[in-house]
Formats: C-alpha cells, sequence, structure tokens
C-alpha cells in the first residue's frame, strides 16, 4: 500500500499544478488582456486579510465560509482601487500599489499578534508546499483524495463553466466595453464575476502552491499564448498546455535538482514565455529581425536596381 501511494504522490503533485495553471488562465486571460492582470497580484496578497479576520470571528481555517471571507477581500481590493482610479487623481497602477499592501499589512499583523500559535501564517500564504498536499486528504466514494486537489478540480471546472456560458460577453466585454454596454451585456458584473472567481481561485490554491505560483499561473500562461494567437478560444487552450507543461516538467526538474517543486513550475512558466517572446512566428523577437533584416535587404536591392535603371547606357 506505501508502494502504491509513493506511485501516485508524483501524479497527485503534477495534477494539482496543471489544475491551477488551468484555472488560473481561464480567468487570467481576460484580465491580460484588459490590461488588468496585476489585480491577480493585489487580491492574491490581500486575501490574507480576509483569512486572518474570517478565523478571528469564527476559528475556522478552512471550509466555505473561509473561502467566502477570502474572497470578499479580494473584491474589496478590486472596488477600493476602481474608486480610487475613478476619483482621476491616481493612475490604475498606483491605486493597486496602494490598497493591496496595506491589506496584506494589516494581514501579516494580525497574524502576528493573534495567531501566533495557528497553522496559518504568511509564508504559507505566500509559498504554500504542493509537494505535503498529498498529506491533507478527504475521501470520496471510498477514495482518498488530496484536498488541494479535489478543491482545484472544482474551482477549474467551475471557472469553465464560467468562461464557457459567458465566452461571447465577456469577449465583448474585454475588447469593447463601452459596445457591450450599449448591447445590455452589463460589463461591469461580468468583470465582479471574473474578479470573484479569480479571489476564489487564489483562496483554493494557496493551501497548495502559495500566492507565487498562483500569480505567475494567473498572467505567465496567458501572456505566453498572447504571443502566439491572435484568437481567443485558441489563447485559452494554449495557455491551458502551457501550465500542464511547466507543471510537469517544473516537478521533473524539481525532483532532480532537489529544489522546490512549486517554485521550478513557476520557473518553467518563465521559460515557456522566454521561447515564445524569442522565437513565437509573428511577434517573436527573432523573427521580427529576420523579417525587418529581409526587407531591408529588398529595399536595398530595390534601390541598387532603380539606380541601375536610370544610369545612362
Amino acid at each position: 500500500m506505501l508502494a502504491s501511494l509513493m506511485e501516485r504522490i508524483p501524479v497527485m503533485i503534477m495534477v494539482t499544478g496543471a489544475l491551477v495553471g488551468m484555472a488560473g488562465t481561464l480567468v487570467g486571460s481576460f484580465l491580460v488582456l484588459s490590461g488588468r492582470s496585476m489585480l491577480s497580484d493585489a487580491i492574491s496578497h490581500s486575501i490574507i486579510l480576509g483569512i486572518v479576520v474570517v478565523w478571528l470571528l469564527t476559528g475556522q481555517q478552512t471550509g466555505p465560509i473561509q473561502t467566502i471571507g477570502a474572497a470578499v477581500t479580494g473584491l474589496l481590493t478590486v472596488f477600493l482601487t476602481q474608486a480610487l482610479v475613478r476619483t482621476r487623481r491616481m493612475r490604475n497602477d498606483a491605486a493597486i500599489g496602494l490598497v493591496f499592501p496595506v491589506f496584506f499589512a494589516l494581514g501579516v499583523l494580525l497574524l502576528n499578534v493573534y495567531a501566533r500559535d495557528v497553522h496559518i501564517d504568511e509564508h504559507t500564504v505566500l509559498l504554500g508546499e504542493i509537494g505535503f498536499i498529498w498529506l491533507d486528504n478527504i475521501t470520496i466514494a471510498g477514495y482518498e483524495l488530496p484536498r488541494s486537489l479535489v478543491a482545484m478540480s472544482a474551482i477549474t471546472l467551475v471557472n469553465l463553466l464560467f468562461v464557457g456560458v459567458f465566452y461571447k460577453e465577456l469577449k465583448l466585454a474585454t475588447f469593447d466595453p463601452m459596445l457591450a454596454r450599449a448591447l445590455g451585456f452589463a460589463p461591469g458584473v461580468l468583470s465582479y464575476g471574473l474578479l470573484l472567481l479569480t479571489s476564489v481561485t487564489a483562496v483554493a490554491a494557496f493551501d497548495a502552491v502559495g500566492v507565487i505560483l498562483f500569480v505567475a499561473f494567473v498572467i505567465v500562461p496567458p501572456a505566453t499564448a498572447y504571443l502566439l494567437t491572435e484568437r481567443l478560444w485558441l489563447m485559452l487552450v494554449i495557455g491551458c498546455l502551457v501550465s500542464v507543461i511547466a507543471s510537469v516538467t517544473g516537478y521533473i526538474l524539481a525532483n532532480y535538482w532537489d529544489v522546490s517543486i512549486g517554485g521550478m513550475m513557476a520557473v518553467m512558466t518563465g521559460v515557456a514565455f522566454t521561447l515564445a517572446f524569442l522565437l513565437a512566428p509573428r511577434h517573436g523577437l527573432l523573427p521580427r529581425w529576420w523579417r525587418a533584416r529581409r526587407d531591408a535587404a529588398h529595399n536595398r536591392a530595390a534601390i541598387d536596381d532603380s539606380a541601375e535603371a536610370k544610369r545612362p547606357s
């Protein structure tokens, strides 16, 4: 039985990482396209305040109430950020940089004052430890499965259903919010729905992978896919594939070099982005350089031919 468990642990870890990546990509793609990707960073850091407040009020470290409390904190972060932007005295990036450090610092302060002896700390939220997910199991239909794996499976399914049902509306609201509003699609409601899912995904993910890897999965795979295609549906597919590949290769390399699994998964998303940035057929740095060099050579040849034609015989 122990041998069977040891054989299943790597699969559990890689699948959990892939699910975090896919769930993050499904919501992160729209954040990246609308220029709001750093909201995911703000949300994922500020949820620690919601986690601590819910624990202080209810004594619960996990469960639906904890998820709701943390998600509400994420939405509050977004609401305050947008309220500051609407004053027209502050840019979006400055508003994000003002709101979420306050929430995060307040959460850390409450942790250190009231929760010193409780298994909630800022290092767990920031870094997580995906290598130990198999130690916290729940039983479903007679099978013991990691709690994080089950939670991320549910969140990924919810995100997929949300994107599938509201795909056209999300697409229109992302690329042309004024037209979406004119057609009655309520882009503001869709935006808050998307950000609520981002908050819930962050809460579900932090126990396993921490904030750092979550932010990497929300931003980097969609950004990588954006370099490779201009079709939204294909961007979602490629982003999910990048997440799966990063999770599998990250786990293998982390074991080979005996380093952090979550850290190596995040590194592999960066490797994928670097390769796309350099080699993407249309937007890659090297293909663009080659096309510019080829066009310059053609222009020089055309100038030489024109000069030759004008030369008196």
